[in-house]
């Protein structure tokens, strides 16, 4: 990690202003060597009618931390950076509070990366487990 992890929170915090990012409010909350931690509400704007967090809300902050977290970890001036492909699996459900997606890395090839992403509430008990693959397409010149 070359900027101290304080500065690379508050890089990636600035970028999801006017995304979805910020209309979920997730927020990036810690960063390691090769990891990245992001937190949403869980509140009614991402509840299921019947009063729990919607699966979709779970999958969309997983993207955004293994994306984030991709940009991260491999020069973003040189690539762009999307998620190719995601595979969930909700084990439990939460009606308020914070949910937590830790993104790590598996896999940092060339091309492709491989992240693993575990969706977790306050009290550490599994929500969701996610595989997410991103692809890095370089940038024109």
């Amino acid at each position: 990690m070359t900027q101290d992890p304080q500065s690379l929170l508050k890089l990636a915090n600035s970028f999801t202003k006017n995304t979805l990012m910020e209309t979920l409010d997730i927020e990036y909350v810690e960063v390691g060597e090769d990891f990245l931690v992001a937190r949403m509400p869980v509140a009614p704007k991402v509840h299921q009618p019947d009063g729990v967090l919607h699966g979709g809300a779970m999958v969309a902050l997983a993207e955004s931390v293994g994306s984030a977290a991709s940009m991260m970890f491999l020069n973003a001036k040189e690539f762009y950076i999307r998620g190719i492909e995601i595979a969930a699996n909700h084990v439990r459900s939460m009606r308020d509070g914070y949910v937590y997606a830790k993104a790590s890395l598996l896999h940092k090839g060339r091309t492709t990366q491989l992240w693993d992403i575990k969706l977790r509430d306050e009290q550490q008990n599994l929500i969701s487990a996610v595989k997410l693959t991103t692809i890095a397409i370089p940038k024109k010149k």
